[in-house]
C-alpha cells in the first residue's frame, strides 16, 4: 500500500506533529528555538500561519499554502531538522535511525487533513486552541502560553473566557493527537 498526502496548491492544512517520545516536553523546553527554526523556513518557503499550539510532545498547525505550491513536506522537514540541529544529543536512537544518520526527536510521519470548507476550518482552529486544555496543560485555552489563541484575543476574534464552562467539552472533537 502506498501512503497518499493531499496535494492542493494553495491549500489549508492541519498537521499533528509528534516527538518520537512523548515523555519528553522538548516543545515548550526550547520554544525559542523552535520558533526560530518556523521563521527560517517561513523566510524560504512561505506559508500562511492560520492557527498553532505547541505543547510539551506535539504540536498541531493549520497552514496556507502560497498558490501553485503544495509542499508542506519539505516545510515539516526542514522546520523538525532546524529545531534538531539546536538541541543536544541525549535522545535514545534506533538502529534503522543511526543507519540513516538521523536523531530520534521526530515521529517520521506527521499527520495531515486538507482543509475542506469554512466550517471544517473553524472545527479546526477550535480544535487547536481547546488542545493544551483537553491536555491538561491549561484551564482554559487562553491561560496557555503556546498559541495562536493570543493573535486571535487581540484581534477580537474571540474572548479570554472563550470555550469556558459547559461547552468546552463540546469544542474540538477527536482529531490525531
Amino acid at each position: 500500500m502506498q501512503y497518499r498526502r493531499a496535494k492542493a496548491g494553495g491549500g489549508t492544512y492541519f498537521f499533528t506533529v509528534n516527538l518520537a517520545d512523548r515523555s519528553r516536553a522538548l516543545l515548550v523546553e526550547h520554544i525559542d528555538k523552535l520558533r526560530q527554526a518556523v521563521r527560517t523556513v517561513k523566510r524560504r518557503h512561505a506559508f500562511d500561519i492560520v492557527a498553532w499550539v505547541v505543547l510539551p510532545e506535539h504540536m498541531h498547525a493549520i497552514w496556507t499554502l502560497p498558490p501553485d505550491d503544495h509542499d508542506f513536506s519539505t516545510r515539516w522537514m526542514l522546520i523538525k531538522a532546524a529545531f534538531s540541529r539546536t538541541i543536544p544529543l541525549g535522545e535514545t536512537i534506533g538502529a534503522s535511525r543511526l543507519g540513516k544518520g538521523e536523531r530520534g526527536i521526530w515521529q517520521r510521519r506527521f499527520w495531515e487533513h486538507q482543509i475542506r470548507d469554512d466550517n471544517d476550518l473553524a472545527r479546526h482552529i477550535d480544535y487547536v486552541h481547546i488542545n493544551p486544555v483537553k491536555h491538561g496543560h491549561a484551564a482554559r485555552a487562553s491561560d496557555w502560553p503556546f498559541s495562536s489563541i493570543h493573535r486571535y484575543i487581540r484581534e477580537g476574534t474571540i474572548g479570554t473566557d472563550w470555550a469556558c464552562g459547559e461547552n468546552a467539552a463540546e469544542i474540538g472533537g477527536e482529531r490525531n493527537g
